[in-house]
């Protein structure tokens, strides 16, 4: 598969991230996505008005920003972007150390989001997630993910 298509590549991941707080992820998380061509700016805003309604916290120090329903008009192409943030993220509450922001164009994102929770329902796999010192154990870890969904 083209890397240009993968839904997961080295462009895609930053580590060793710092935010204000929670809006500031998303917001650099919505950066992400519109540097790597998968949406138009609107879908910034949708992410933050997703956030407002239901919070994306996942557990095990992972949040999932992501736009509503009506956003995916904005979403060009599924791609995902994460972004580490060692030093932790205050997110209503909860320490959120890895952002896993998502652009998907239909009901991919279903197939998305439960191929990361199988990942994270592994402590240990969640734990080197949010811990990785480097882009490529971030990507071996989601290697898997990429590839169920891309079947």
């Amino acid at each position: 598969m083209p890397t240009d298509a993968a839904i997961l590549g080295a462009e895609s991941v930053l580590i060793g991230c710092t935010a204000t707080g929670q809006a500031d992820a998303i917001t650099q998380v919505g950066r992400k996505l519109l540097e790597l061509g998968a949406v138009e700016p609107d879908y910034l805003d949708a992410m933050h008005e997703r956030e407002r309604s239901v919070s994306t916290y996942l557990g095990e120090n992972v949040a999932i920003p992501h736009g509503t329903d009506e956003s995916r008009r904005f979403v060009k192409r599924t791609k995902l972007a994460i972004l580490q943030f060692p030093g932790g993220v205050d997110w209503d509450g909860n320490d959120v150390r890895l952002c896993v922001g998502i652009a998907a164009q239909g009901s991919e994102q279903v197939g998305i989001l439960s191929s990361l929770a199988r990942i994270l329902m592994d402590g240990e796999q969640a734990r080197q997630l949010r811990e990785a010192p480097d882009v490529e154990t971030i990507l071996r870890l989601l290697n898997q993910m990429d590839e169920e969904f891309s079947e």
